[in-house]
């Protein structure tokens, strides 16, 4: 069985981090910064969460606190690092509360002294947008915990907050995205008060519910592999995206967004051709079947033990893009601070009519426990005009 960091390597060609020479650049600066500084970190225990841990902790924080929804994520993160002889004394506390509780406030209030303040919660995937209760979780989640979390790291005399971004908020097509790029206009609306930054993410190799991770279920499970065939990303691997988010939070200037420079070891791949990379490394071919109840029909048997089921669709579903981008050319992007890192720096713009509009009738929507799909589609779009929605009326969970 391969390391994630060997999977990356192979699947992706990179036999070091895409990073690697900007934190040899910055080192120095980024360990003096940390081991000085108390953390929070939200969304601790997700994929990126955790590769932010483990790069946190290796210089030794004053405090590190971190939160996350999910008690048996937290209970895996907290195994994993007491496993990891590098780790196994580091000094960490954990708590399983929801940003948006009581509980939160509660612990807020008692451990207020954060330096740095790290807000990786999100609701990520696509598919949440196709019912109006989930979406409206994706709106609170991801734009109205920010608000309230910045606002506590204003109010207590924070150094800086990040919030995690995505590709998918420039130019977005998707109500996820949209909610990510009304956030970073939450940060702008908020960086008067203090210092704040972001990252816009490629997708994160097997990260936890991604498309990459259900290849590695389906084996385990006996299943067809499915994918679309006519969507390209970009991708990092955990590791990496750990190290995105270090370099943000500490070296990030004010309402600063960065993101992974394209180049020779990072350009757009295709789903059938991860998923024929990671087959070939737990060694079978694909064998792809044109429907997919065909797929499905198709039994592996140890003679069959070198086969493996696939079906390449055709991406036919609301909120899917054809390739997603960090940029637009209306952005002001620096490439000179680092070497394999863009720079976007966000002007200050004044969103506060916009944002005074978008929470009247969010508020209005919530008090009378009573909203649409199309409410919380008109209130995105509203917001955010270049948004390209378009409903088709087929979400993912229609499909393999």
């Amino acid at each position: 069985m391969h390391s994630d960091q060997d999977l990356c390597s192979i699947l992706l060609g990179r036999d070091s981090s895409l990073f690697e020479l900007d934190l040899q650049m910055y080192r120095k600066q980024i360990s003096d910064k940390v081991c000085q500084s108390k953390f929070l970190v939200l969304g601790a225990a997700g994929t990126i969460g955790r590769a932010l841990t483990k790069a946190l902790i290796q210089f030794k924080p004053i405090k590190l606190h971190l939160v996350d929804l999910s008690e048996n994520n937290l209970a895996e993160l907290t195994r994993d690092l007491r496993s990891t002889h590098q780790y196994s004394q580091a000094k960490f506390k954990t708590f399983a509360v929801d940003v948006g509780s009581t509980e939160f406030d509660a612990l807020w209030r008692d451990n207020y002294d954060y330096d740095y303040v790290i807000n990786l919660c999100a609701l990520k995937h696509v598919r949440s947008e196709k019912d109006p209760y989930t979406l409206m979780r994706m709106i609170k989640t991801n734009i109205l915990n920010t608000k309230k979390t910045l606002e506590l790291a204003a109010e207590n005399g924070s150094t800086k907050y990040f919030a995690v971004s995505t590709d998918k908020a420039t130019n977005p097509e998707n109500l996820m995205g949209a909610t990510k790029a009304i956030m970073e206009a939450y940060l702008v609306e908020g960086s008067d008060n203090m210092v704040v930054s972001s990252a816009r993410f490629a997708n994160v190799l097997f990260s936890d519910g991604s498309l990459l991770d259900s290849f590695r279920k389906r084996l385990e499970k006996m299943q067809p592999i499915t994918a679309p065939q006519n969507v390209r990303r970009y991708f990092i691997c955990e590791k990496e995206a750990g190290e995105l988010c270090l370099i943000s939070t500490i070296l990030s200037e004010n309402r600063e967004i960065i993101f992974p420079r394209l180049g020779t070891h990072f350009q757009p791949m295709t789903f059938p051709d991860l998923a024929k990379r990671y087959l070939k490394t737990r060694g079978f071919q694909p064998k792809v079947f044109e429907k997919e109840a065909e797929a499905r029909r198709y039994i592996i048997t140890p003679k069959k033990s070198k086969i493996w089921p696939c079906y390449w669709s055709m991406s036919d579903t609301t909120g899917e893009k054809e390739i997603e981008e960090f940029y637009t050319q209306n952005d002001d992007v620096n490439y000179e601070k680092f070497k394999n890192i863009g720079v976007i720096l966000r002007q200050r713009d004044d969103f506060q009519d916009k944002i005074r509009t978008f929470e009247d009738k969010l508020k209005f929507h919530l008090e009378n426990q009573s909203w649409q799909k199309r409410d919380l589609v008109n209130m995105l779009s509203d917001f955010l005009p270049e948004m390209h929605h378009n409903e088709v009326g087929k979400s993912l969970d229609d499909k393999m």
